[in-house]
């Protein structure tokens, strides 16, 4: 993916960016996208930057356009991503603060707010490393801070021809994906991804000291959600 918006953000074009996935049939990334300014943002992610305050981490920043977005509201934005291309695009796009860095990994300053869009807690992978997650959002999050993310209900590419979801065969949370990417003659290493149910992510917040609160419900089975320490009181 780095590869990919290096190469748009030089050019103004790129070639598919193509997923993988044994799991499914092959799909693709418009590279475009990952560069669209806030009008042209998905409700969801418009609410999430709105919702933003203090101190904001940016997870898996990619191109930057949420970071750029924040900045141009006037927020204080640090952000983060694995990519060396990705961190170099956005530099050169403007935003401020950029890392190379993994969220897992992180250590420093604590943030107000950890932003999680385009399905970024998919990076957890597997239900089996919410304890790790969650140890880190706890080790990351200032007194008073939230989490904004947003995931997707996938049970509907379980649904058969009657409209009933059918999860036989399906080997441990059906909401874990594997994926691999590649753009042109270049192919990534096989990565898991999770795609979490509210329910779920729900019942994971709770067995880890966080309330959580759905802002708001997309169009097809996603939302956002809002992350908060439980109050002792």
């Amino acid at each position: 993916m780095g590869r990919a918006i290096a190469d748009y953000h030089r050019n103004g074009k790129a070639a598919r960016l193509r997923v993988l996935s044994p799991m499914l049939e092959e799909d693709e990334i418009p590279v475009k996208t990952l560069f669209r300014p806030l009008d042209q943002m998905p409700a969801i992610e418009q609410e999430a930057l709105k919702a933003a305050s203090g101190h904001i981490l940016d997870v898996g920043a990619g191109a930057g356009c949420h970071s750029l977005a924040l900045q141009q509201m006037g927020k204080q934005v640090t952000a983060i991503d694995i990519s060396p291309h990705s961190v170099a695009t956005m530099s050169d796009r403007g935003v401020r603060d950029v890392r190379q860095q993994d969220f897992f990994t992180l250590d420093g300053p604590q943030f107000d707010t950890l932003l999680m869009l385009m399905n970024g807690i998919g990076i957890v992978g597997t239900l089996s490393r919410m304890d790790a997650f969650f140890a880190q959002v706890d080790r990351l999050l200032a007194p008073g801070g939230q989490l904004l993310c947003d995931s997707s209900d996938i049970c509907y590419i379980y649904e058969d021809e009657d409209g009933f979801i059918d999860l036989t065969g399906v080997e441990g949370y059906y909401g874990e994906m594997t994926y691999q990417m590649q753009y042109k003659t270049v192919k990534g290493d096989p990565f898991p991804w999770l795609f979490i149910d509210a329910d779920t992510l729900r019942e994971q917040a709770a067995l880890h000291g966080f309330d959580m609160d759905i802002v708001i419900v997309g169009d097809h089975y996603d939302y956002l959600a809002r992350l908060t320490r439980r109050s002792c009181g």
